[in-house]
């Protein structure tokens, strides 16, 4: 990448940091700190969570898949789409209805205290280790493209994104995902894809070139079609980085329409993600590692400066959730651990205690990178143990009246229990555990619930 691409980068993330600093001055409460005051209107709504639910994993996973599957690729982030749209329409009323910073908050309230701690735990795990593959992902295109150290890459990239998350937490979160926003969008859809097609010889070019199966929307297969649904549609609904930015709108019309729109453009993304894999495949047909394409691509066709902007719009997508599930998970520690444990702290020790958590989280996230150097299997365990554990006690929380106290928080440690079991026994890949983990936690709920109606009737018979 030659010097004009560099400084572009290197202004790009200069506009970061200066937004940060913006962001710490309009952080006054504990509330602007986590929720921007719970005041966004819908253009700034609309970025900030397209922003953090569209990563770097959905811009070069989304090409890598066209470059295998065509267009089928798209199901990974449509999936990502629907659970917004879900979320915003299905259960954005009923959420936005109960005034809290979490979503173990709400369910402490459905429930009771210990449901309330063991849902934050895993919800913190998950978005810790979600910030971790970011921070990778970030140092290995800075690494590629300023041609640094990839540890050094990580370290600079990471602090860039923990500086400007500290400063001014969500406030300096939703000015940098604006800006991320606007990025994202005209690098994808005003340069990549239009010299994509170019390059590549235009729609004919692509239909005479490629297989037909490249153009069958269910190639990818009916199993990892339902794979993504469990593991992205239902994760999404119960994410606490995705929850933090509802929370966020000036009102449930907002939050509602706005969750709509980001669902429709993440859908729009993703075929834009997939046309491009395609146009790779056409010009680059022999490509060895093919998790390189988006990269290996934009190199290859776009001019210089372009290319800065074009590879500093995939950085605006790995930072951006990065910011995202890095405030989420110190707003769950400091919310539903700190809080809980040291109540009447004013405001200003409020803010103070979460930047300090958020710098604690930052650290642990950065250096957890930098010894794993790898995209973390993981990540799929905590999204398989999030929506099998999660979800349905999360559901009759909002959904049933009668839910019993005690129900959610057995209902969470048994699925748990079932999806890590379920993992081990059939491998990380399978997408079984998810079904097996919402099996138990209906059968926990509705269990309760039964023995209770009949303890209650065997006492009025006995009196």
């Amino acid at each position: 990448m030659n010097l004009l691409d560099t400084v572009v980068m290197l202004m790009y993330f200069a506009v970061l940091i200066i937004a940060g600093f913006i962001g710490s001055i309009k952080a006054k409460s504990s509330e602007d700190f986590m929720l921007a005051g719970r005041n966004l209107g819908m253009f700034m709504y609309l970025g900030c969570l397209s922003a953090v639910i569209l990563g770097g994993a959905s811009t070069i996973g989304t090409a890598q898949l066209g470059y295998e599957h065509g267009i089928s690729g798209i199901w990974f982030v449509a999936m990502i789409g629907l659970g917004i749209i879900a979320l915003g329409t299905i259960f954005n009323k009923r959420i936005s209805s109960i005034k809290v910073t979490t979503i173990s908050e709400l369910l402490g309230k459905k429930y009771n205290k210990e449901t309330r701690y063991v849902s934050a735990l895993i919800a913190t795990i998950y978005t810790l280790m979600i910030t971790v593959t970011q921070v990778i992902g970030i140092g290995s295109i800075i690494s590629v493209l300023l041609d640094w150290n990839f540890i050094l890459s990580m370290l600079v990239g990471g602090s860039i994104v923990l500086l400007y998350t500290i400063l001014g937490g969500m406030w300096s979160v939703t000015l940098t995902d604006i800006i991320q926003f606007v990025v994202m969008t005209i690098g994808i859809f005003v340069f990549m894809l239009p010299i994509s097609l170019s390059e590549a010889g235009g729609m004919g070019k692509l239909f005479s070139e490629l297989p037909a199966s490249h153009f069958n929307v269910l190639s990818i297969g009916i199993g990892d079609i339902f794979q993504y649904f469990l593991l992205f549609t239902l994760g999404m609904v119960v994410s606490q980085d995705i929850w933090q930015r509802i929370f966020t709108a000036r009102s449930p019309s907002i939050a509602r329409k706005g969750s709509v729109y980001a669902g429709l453009y993440s859908i729009i993304y993703a075929i834009a993600g997939s046309m491009i894999g395609m146009c790779a495949m056409v010009l680059l047909p022999n490509m060895g590692n093919t998790q390189n394409t988006f990269a290996n691509f934009a190199i290859e066709v776009l001019p210089p400066g372009v290319l800065g902007f074009v590879l500093a719009s995939v950085c605006s997508a790995l930072m951006s959730t990065a910011s995202g599930t890095l405030l989420a998970s110190s707003t769950l520690i400091t919310n539903d651990f700190i809080k809980v444990l040291y109540k009447n702290k004013s405001e200003k020790e409020i803010i103070f205690i979460s930047r300090i958590t958020t710098l604690c989280v930052g650290v642990v996230a950065i250096t957890l990178a930098i010894w794993i150097q790898d995209v973390l299997v993981a990540l799929d365990v905590a999204y398989a143990i999030l929506s099998g554990a999660i979800f349905v006690p999360f559901v009759a929380a909002l959904f049933l009246k009668n839910v019993k106290p005690k129900s959610g928080f057995y209902a969470i440690i048994v699925s748990t229990i079932i999806v890590m079991s379920g993992l081990m026994i059939e491998g990380l890949s399978s997408k079984n555990p998810i079904i097996y983990g919402m099996v138990s936690g209906i059968v926990v709920i509705v269990g309760f619930t039964l023995v209770t109606v009949n303890k209650k009737s065997y006492q009025q018979v006995n009196k």
